[in-house]
């Protein structure tokens, strides 16, 4: 049974990237790299016309159109901070990418919400580490499987192109719906959790150890 209505959250839990110095960092090595693209417009403009001077101007504008991109979209997901994780009263919503308008976002409604699943995939001690994931699954057939099948076959579950196996029917629907806990998330896992269990009584696979 569900909690009654009056006893859940109205607002929406939302999970943010808290700004990081590498994204920081990349957008001042973009804006860089624009100035000198720009650099090499003006250089070609101003030289003696020939092919030398064209093909600074050419490289100019690419690199204005390609670097000018990159650096509109870091200083936009900087600037906007638009969550990479919402849950609400109709279910978990993965936001779009930025520049992509809100309404592509993607939305798995809480009756289609069978499970959800704690995974850690990586090697303590190594440079990259260990990576927790939270995957919501969307059939009681994949719930099962995430509770009995080797850990080694749940990685299938964080890939979006791992293909359907037996042991994991509908991985790669599931894969649509695994989010990679970042350490710059301004939410911990335990907190998702229980604000996902706050508006619904959803069951909790982790598998992070076993």
């Amino acid at each position: 049974m569900s909690p009654p209505a009056e006893g859940r959250p109205t607002e929406a839990f939302r999970v943010r990237t808290r700004p990081t110095p590498r994204a920081a960092g990349q957008a001042v090595a973009l804006a860089l790299l624009v100035a000198a693209s720009a650099g090499f417009v003006v250089g070609g403009l101003a030289g003696r016309a020939g092919f030398g001077a064209v093909l600074f101007v050419v490289l100019g504008v690419l690199g204005l159109v390609l670097f000018g991109a990159g650096l509109l979209r870091a200083v936009g997901v900087l600037l906007g901070r638009r969550p990479v994780l919402e849950i609400d009263e109709t279910g978990v919503r993965r936001p779009a990418r930025w520049p992509l308008p809100r309404r592509a976002d993607r939305v798995l409604p809480w009756q289609r919400v069978a499970a959800m699943c704690a995974l850690r995939r990586g090697v303590a001690g190594t440079r990259r580490g260990e990576q927790d994931y939270l995957v919501f699954l969307p059939s009681a057939e994949l719930a099962e499987a995430a509770r009995t099948a080797r850990r080694s076959l749940l990685v299938a579950l964080t890939l979006p192109d791992a293909p359907a196996t037996a042991a994991l029917p509908g991985a790669g629907e599931a894969a649509a719906w695994c989010f990679p806990v970042e350490p710059s998330w301004d939410a911990s896992l335990k907190e998702v959790v229980s604000a996902v269990r706050s508006r619904r009584p959803i069951p909790v696979i982790d598998r992070r150890r076993r």
